[in-house]
């Protein structure tokens, strides 16, 4: 199997140059960002801004280019199985590329993310109720069309383009210390702990409570399914890890940590009450880690040293704000 490496994510960088959104930082708010009161300064990545309101527009672009450079894109175009964000970057790349793009969601994925990918001119088929099932008939439709199957997160060349966000965020914040992802099948994780391990950087790999498959797959040393039960499942919902993530998260500067979905809805809520910034739960996951109180677990949230300089990824936003809006009320 390919390792990922930052030169992937280098050559990455190069394809999609100048066609993606340069990600946007914003200090955090001292009080919101520790809690605890420990001096440390954060920074909020706002890749929820990227094109597709996730920072998935990047993975996708690179992996099409990279199809498109070496003649290997084939005429009934390209097939992806996924909760929605995935889904969106691959039909918006394809758009631009002139692609044709069938998107296989689960059944209960949103409806905002359905109504989106039917408006980027994507075919949609809604199958099952998870991921996996939706993987299945996928994977179905690319043996008996020919269609080029790309995948949600275990890709490399996916791996790669999520990690050229490390390196846009390394060169607003060159001496940063900490960068803080949420994990899903990882593969932001994977990116961006690879860019970030060549710089020296610390990544923490932040899972809801009960959907942790990253976490699983180091206990195991492999990747294995994990039942999932959180209320961003419809983002950070896969039942296994990709093996590029374990490989990725087998290091020192690595900090696996989890937050239970009542921390997660809290710091989702407390973005848009505080700055008006309507996140999806999955893109609140990585906050959470910061927000959340003090547990009795070494791994329930993330604690940052005196001084420590941090950037959390906020990494997507396709949601209802009306139910932000609503719990305000």
């Amino acid at each position: 199997m390919h390792r990922l490496t930052y030169g992937d994510i280098e050559s990455a960088g190069r394809r999609i140059a100048g066609r993606v959104r340069p990600v946007a930082l914003a200090p955090a708010d001292p009080d919101a960002a520790d809690p605890a009161g420990q001096p440390c300064e954060l920074w909020l990545a706002l890749e929820f801004m990227q094109h597709t309101g996730s920072f998935k527009a990047r993975g996708a672009l690179n992996f099409l280019q990279a199809h498109l450079d070496a003649g290997s894109l084939p005429d009934a175009g390209v097939t992806i199985a996924s909760g929605g964000n995935a889904g969106l970057a691959c039909a918006w790349a394809a758009r631009r590329q002139g692609v044709r793009a069938t998107v296989f969601l689960p059944a209960n994925a949103p409806a905002v993310k359905v109504a989106r990918l039917r408006g980027y001119g994507a075919e949609v088929r809604l199958v099952g109720d998870e991921y996996a099932e939706a993987a299945s008939a996928c994977a179905e439709f690319a043996a008996t069309t020919g269609a080029l199957a790309s995948h949600a997160y275990d890709h490399p060349l996916i791996a790669a383009g999520a990690g050229t966000l490390l390196d846009e965020i390394r060169h607003r914040i060159p001496d940063l210390d900490t960068v803080v992802v949420a994990v899903g099948g990882g593969g932001l994780f994977a990116g961006v702990a690879t860019a970030a391990r060549e710089h020296g950087i610390r990544t923490v790999a932040v899972e809801p409570e009960h959907s942790r498959a990253l976490a699983a797959a180091l206990a195991a040393g492999r990747p294995v399914d994990v039942p999932i039960d959180s209320v961003a499942a419809d983002s950070l919902g896969a039942r296994r890890a990709s093996a590029l993530a374990l490989q990725a998260a087998q290091g020192g500067d690595v900090h696996s940590v989890f937050v239970p979905d009542s921390e997660i809805v809290r710091a989702r809520q407390g973005l848009w009450d505080e700055r008006r910034i309507a996140v999806e739960h999955g893109g609140a996951t990585a906050l959470a880690a910061m927000t959340a109180g003090e547990a009795d677990s070494d791994r329930y949230g993330y604690r940052p040293g005196e001084g420590e300089k941090v950037c959390v990824v906020l990494c997507g936003a396709n949601t209802d704000p009306a139910t932000l809006a609503g719990l305000a009320g």
